[in-house]
């Protein structure tokens, strides 16, 4: 398993290819599209078209660690769920690179973005967002308010954007999602729920000439592996794990 499989209930890498064009949706193409994925994964064995027409291929959930890969419009979407490494990862997400200009006719001129995200699921049964809170604080600007008598957090996810080029083309995001609720909250019933930590690496815009959809992946690979590994994993990750710990 990878090294951040342990920090987490669930761990996943998603890339996605998102274009200024419509991507083809003839059944001759998308069929020898996912084909030829199946050819290098043949456990992916479950397609399916969902009701606004993007198409799915993906491998069984049951087991808790699986791939998928999409067709929509306009992005083309690859996943794997807890895997055996994130070098395992990566090379779904390069073979999905190489067979798009190929078979579904994308061209680095027509990349609008392309992300690349490492996500974090923790399962946890009460207020995500006064757990989020109490693991990583808040804003010494906004802390007082929460002293105010009577107050209960019911939204809080923080979330933050870095452009890592003056041109503001190469970007990273760090976000956390909370799926907590006013109802809940009142009524004090708080089912189990994924609370999740996002981190994204993204291209926007065109590649240059000297670069590939490959090259480009690899750039936002660093990214995310040198972000996650000296900041995400010791100040927000382990800061989660051990606060749902204690509770």
């Amino acid at each position: 398993m990878t090294p951040y499989t342990s920090l987490a209930d669930d761990f996943y890498v998603n890339m996605t290819l998102s274009t200024e064009m419509d991507l083809p949706d003839s059944r001759e193409t998308v069929l020898h599209y996912f084909e030829r994925v199946q050819k290098s994964y043949p456990s992916m064995r479950n397609f399916y078209c969902r009701d606004k027409g993007d198409f799915v291929l993906e491998e069984e959930k049951g087991r808790g660690q699986y791939r998928w890969t999409t067709i929509e419009s306009r992005r083309i979407c690859s996943g794997q769920v807890n895997p055996e490494s994130l070098d395992d990862a990566m090379t779904q997400h390069r073979l999905i690179l190489d067979l798009a200009p190929f078979m579904l006719s994308v061209s680095p001129i027509d990349c609008e973005a392309l992300d690349l995200l490492f996500g974090f699921d923790f399962t946890y049964r009460g207020n995500h967002s006064q757990l989020v809170a109490e693991a990583l604080g808040v804003s010494p600007a906004v802390e007082r308010l929460l002293d105010h008598s009577g107050a209960t957090l019911i939204s809080h996810e923080p979330s933050v954007t870095m452009a890592l080029d003056e041109d503001c083309r190469v970007q990273c995001r760090m976000s956390i999602e909370t799926r907590t609720n006013a109802y809940q909250v009142r009524t004090g019933e708080f089912p189990e729920e994924q609370l999740s930590v996002y981190f994204t690496a993204r291209q926007y815009g065109s590649l240059g000439t000297d670069m590939s959809f490959v090259d480009a992946l690899t750039d936002l690979s660093k990214i995310c592996e040198d972000m996650v590994e000296n900041y995400v994993v010791d100040h927000v990750l382990r800061p989660l794990a051990r606060t749902i710990a204690m509770r």
